[in-house]
């Protein structure tokens, strides 16, 4: 019977190309907890490729549809960094293909089986047998979210608090 047929959720699979692009890097750290003080320099300016790319001509992109994987923090809309060079480990977060479709999943071993566990308990694992069509396309290794695609429609609807010239929406 091999493994149940799963929707894809990667679309838009980009290939990755250099950028001499640098933006700026600030020496202060971002409070997560009580805000501090911020300072006022630029340590240096940080080049997101050096940043998010380990082997550039083994990377590429991918944009995620579908939640099956948000309890990892990869959520629909996020696009993820994925290395085709690094060797897929347990617990690794990969793109799989399987039975003729993508998808992001976690690697998971157990009792001799090799599994591919979703982040969500909507959805259940997909067991990996030698009759399953599956190869490991490469490991996830940074999660890129766009924030505005959280934010409310609270501006359409007039709705914000203003705090001394400044509205909040």
């Amino acid at each position: 019977m091999g493994a149940p047929k799963i929707k894809s959720n990667i679309s838009d699979i980009k290939s990755y190309t250099s950028s001499k692009e640098k933006y700026p890097m600030f020496v202060a750290r971002v409070q997560a907890g009580f805000p501090s003080p911020g300072d006022d320099y630029i340590e240096k300016n940080l080049d997101l490729n050096e940043l998010l790319i380990r082997n550039p001509s083994a990377t590429f992109f991918v944009k995620v549809e579908g939640d099956s994987m948000v309890n990892a923090g990869i959520n629909s809309g996020d696009t993820l960094v994925v290395d085709k060079a690094l060797e897929a480990k347990d617990k690794s977060v990969v793109i799989a293909h399987i039975n003729g479709e993508l998808t992001v999943k976690r690697i998971w071993l157990a009792k001799g089986k090799v599994f591919l566990n979703p982040e969500n308990e909507e959805f259940s694992p997909i067991e990996v047998t030698e009759e399953t069509d599956f190869d490991i396309w490469g490991v996830v290794t940074y999660v890129i979210h766009n924030c505005l695609l959280y934010t409310s429609d609270a501006a359409d609807e007039g709705l914000g608090v203003d705090l001394g010239g400044r509205r909040i929406i």
